[in-house]
């Protein structure tokens, strides 16, 4: 909106200043700016994060594998928190000693967050391994990478925005400074004869 505030100086008037129309051309040159390079750097920061992210997607389908695990007995104590809805699996999930094969064959057996409300030995739950059968979170989902491409390129978009404004305001400030230095340039000069006779006041 500051922007826009800007563009008023273009109009006719016996006193603008070249101030002034500096000011107007800066306005008008931001304006554009934010009407057409925030929305663009925008669009190529979300289409580079989107290609990054369905690739990370693609990777972790391939590498991740569900398996199933067997509660051999419930423990106590609290797992070290390696998934991001660790807290949300906590509260309806319990820790318990597991055995479990990994996608390569190998058995594979330990302490595992169990999604069950009162696991008994012998139940048996599902989980997220490496083809190694190392526990590791779950794979990105298409629709969630889809979102943090767009929040990603929304926040370019703004930003690329805000910096306009930023460059904007450090602009016009230095051209007010200019313009007070000016007008106290003038003010020396007429300063001395103010109010004599015969100097027009």
């Amino acid at each position: 909106m500051r922007a826009l505030s800007g563009l008023w100086r273009w109009r006719r008037n016996p006193l603008c200043r070249a101030t002034d129309l500096a000011e107007a051309w800066v306005a008008l040159v931001a304006l554009l700016l934010i009407a057409v390079a925030a929305p663009v750097t925008g669009c190529l920061v979300g289409a580079a994060a989107q290609d990054s992210l369905q690739r990370s997607v693609r990777q972790q389908q391939h590498t991740r594998h569900l398996v199933e695990a067997t509660v051999v007995r419930r423990m106590g104590g609290v797992l070290p928190e390696t998934d991001p809805d660790a807290t949300s699996a906590r509260e309806t999930g319990s820790r318990v000693l597991a055995d479990w094969t990994a996608p390569d064959g190998t058995p594979r057996h330990g302490p595992v967050l169990a999604d069950l409300k009162s696991p008994h030995q012998g139940d048996h739950f599902r989980l997220w391994t490496d083809p190694h059968g190392r526990i590791t979170t779950r794979p990105l989902d298409s629709a969630t990478a889809t979102t943090h491409a767009v929040l990603a390129g929304s926040g370019a978009a703004l930003l690329a925005a805000a910096l306009v404004e930023g460059g904007r305001r450090l602009t016009v400030w230095r051209l007010v400074r200019r313009r007070y230095a000016r007008w106290d340039q003038a003010w020396d000069r007429a300063g001395p004869d103010w109010g004599k006779a015969g100097t027009g006041s």
